[in-house]
């Protein structure tokens, strides 16, 4: 048994003893209080429904044992005048309340805090990298820089190359000076000459001489044999692919040199830890290397992409890093202090009143001016979802013991004012994210608002007994498959007989399918035979309006028989089946079919709760989905038509 599904079957039992001890403490015998102090009894009719806590759909007039499970049952009503009260509330005695240890708590405004905890590393900034490459084929005779780790400035000389190209683009040079000096000042040929002049100039730098060494040349009077290739940037040399000796083609990376004055911090994020970060966000952490000592950066990059192997995010910090104690690769444990408005928002009293540029986020600046390293316009915080301290609204919150959570829904129970007796409302809320020990709320509550925040679980238990929506059973009516109002194919044909013959072969099929899976049989074989009896139904016996209708319910129910006959496994298989029941469902209400006489059964446990159907024969129930853990847990909701 997975895990999702044993901790439902727990739950559901779990719900069950709750149910039976609460439901005696919530039931119509209960004492209250008289008017003068004493106690007396309450006179109350005896129950005169029972039902199953496991199965809330089963009354039963009498008490005795469920249909479906076999449990004991349970009284289901809590007298006449509850009726009156609504599907999703429940009144109590004070002593009922005393002994079901009931809590509340008020809806309230608040500043709820969150500390994001991430993990990363610490890396090069990407723009402070350079690489020295060998701008023409050459022989490197002389390396000044000969090992990684040496700390260098802009312009320092790195090595001396060789190269033929270079020492021919210096003469060209040279002598298109010598051809200029002997032209007279009127000559019309002066203009071309100092034009190729400029032209050699121009060679000379677009392979990498500077204008200091060009002017060198032309001082000295002769091409240098060897030219010397200096540092681009200041930085420590990270990388060293140059040889002494080796020649180098064009293109060939030399160095690689890294500023290290300021430096990246990649951390990653969990996905619900998403809601509270934002771009220019003040992030701490630490390193193993100064152990109690806190550093600071502030958000820079927020990847767009989910990693969907972890479940993460790339987030980075752009660092300022002068004394050089950050070494790439070190090890980060990080803390963003995020505090959220209702309206998402991240409030910063640092930021009141401050500006930031959109892609520099550690440029602070009091109003309106260029960024200095990249010379955008920078732009008041509150533009890039910052407010300071006692600005903006503050978020509603709830404790976080208060909302059940089935992980599609969260319900709440909330104590109605104003009434003589305890009485309690579930509702459905809408969450946001979970700060600490509170919930932020969306929506379904409002301020001031009694919500219950211990002994919430009994009351659910209490309102499951009496077959009235609760956590685990929504209000919403439940579709029975292959039914609906404006669910196309909804309208029945007179099929031929052959035509409801061979559906009659597919439904055979997949009653064999579901005998298999309810035997904890893999299923492979049948639901090959399923996609065998399907491929066998000849549509052209069907005319207009029929035609069509086939065609549309043969899409949707190809599609499930090809994913069932496909499944890895009975797991898989099991998953499949409801879309295969619910699609064979709908064509067989349409067409009738030909064979015994076939029933629709429903599971509420099903898939982790959410419920499901299956198709069988009449008989005992032969459930496909739990097998011999819960053979007989199910209830008939539809029986099929045969002819038409």
């Amino acid at each position: 048994m997975s895990l999702p599904k044993t901790r439902t079957l727990l739950a559901a039992i779990a719900i069950a003893v709750v149910a039976f001890a609460v439901g005696r403490a919530l039931g119509p015998d209960r004492v209250e209080s008289s008017g003068d102090g004493g106690e007396e009894p309450v006179e109350t009719p005896q129950p005169s429904d029972w039902t199953c806590s496991m199965h809330p759909q089963v009354r039963l007039p009498e008490p005795g044992q469920c249909p479906i499970c076999f449990m004991d049952l349970v009284p289901a009503n809590g007298g006449a005048d509850e009726d009156e009260l609504g599907s999703r509330v429940l009144r109590m005695t004070e002593a009922a309340v005393a002994l079901a240890e009931i809590e509340t708590a008020p809806v309230e405004r608040r500043s709820v805090a969150h500390e994001v905890q991430m993990v990363g590393k610490v890396a090069f900034d990407e723009t402070r990298l350079a690489y020295l490459t060998a701008w023409v084929r050459g022989r490197l005779d002389r390396l000044f820089v000969d090992s990684t780790g040496v700390n260098v400035r802009a312009g320092d000389h790195l090595a001396e190359i060789y190269s033929p190209k270079l020492y021919t683009a210096q003469q060209e040079l040279l002598q298109a000076i010598e051809t200029a000096s002997k032209l007279g000042e009127d000559s019309l040929l002066r203009e071309t000459s100092e034009r190729t002049i400029q032209s050699a100039r121009e060679k000379l730098r677009l392979l990498g001489i500077s204008a200091e060494q060009i002017e060198a040349v032309i001082a000295r009077g002769a091409p240098d044999e060897h030219v010397t290739l200096n540092a681009p940037i200041g930085g420590v040399v990270v990388e060293k692919n140059a040889l002494a000796g080796m020649y180098a083609d064009e293109g060939t990376q030399l160095f690689t040199i890294a500023d290290l004055s300021k430096v990246w911090v990649v951390l990653e994020a969990y996905e619900s830890d998403i809601a509270w970060l934002r771009y220019g966000q003040d992030v701490e952490f630490r390193v193993q290397a100064y152990p109690g000592e806190a550093f600071h950066g502030r958000v820079a990059f927020i990847d767009p992409v989910l990693d969907d192997r972890t479940r993460t995010v790339k987030v980075r910090l752009n660092v300022e890093n002068t004394d050089r104690r950050l070494k790439p690769d070190m090890f980060v444990s990080a803390t963003a202090h995020a505090v959220l408005t209702s309206g998402g928002q991240v409030v910063d009293a640092a930021l009141a009143d401050k500006w930031m540029c959109p892609m520099h986020p550690e440029v602070l600046a009091d109003g309106a001016v260029a960024c200095p390293e990249c010379g955008m316009d920078i732009v008041p915080a509150s533009e890039l979802g910052f407010v300071s301290a006692g600005r903006g609204e503050l978020s509603l919150v709830i404790p976080d013991t208060a909302p059940l959570i089935t992980g599609k829904r969260a319900v709440v129970y909330v104590r109605l004012p104003g009434r003589e007796k305890p009485t309690f409302e579930g509702r459905d809320v809408a969450l946001g994210p979970r700060a600490g020990a509170w919930y932020v709320v969306h929506g379904g509550l409002a301020e001031g608002e009694e919500v219950v925040v211990h002994g919430n679980f009994k009351i659910d238990s209490e309102l499951q007994i009496r077959a009235r929506p609760s956590m685990m059973n929504p209000e919403s009516p439940r579709r029975i498959a292959g039914t609906g109002d404006g669910a196309p194919g909804a309208r029945s044909f007179d099929a031929p007989a052959p035509f409801r013959q061979a559906l009659g072969r597919v439904a055979d099929a997949y009653v064999a399918l579901q005998e298999k899976l309810a035997a904890d049989g893999a299923g492979a074989d049948e639901a090959r035979a399923v996609a065998a009896a399907f491929g066998a139904v000849d549509p052209t016996v069907l005319a207009g309006e029929a035609r069509a209708a086939w065609e549309e319910i043969a899409r949707d129910l190809r599609a499930a028989v090809d994913a069932a006959a496909r499944a890895a496994g009975q797991g898989e298989r099991r998953a499949e089946l409801p879309s295969l029941t619910r699609h064979l469902v709908r064509a067989l209400r349409v067409f009738g079919y030909a064979g015994d006489e076939l029933a629709v059964f429903h599971c509420p446990m099903a898939l982790d709760g959410e419920g499901a159907d299956w198709i069988q024969r009449g008989g005992e129930i032969a459930n496909p989905y739990f097998g011999s853990r819960m053979h007989r847990c199910g209830s008939r909701v539809l029986v099929l038509e045969r002819e038409r």
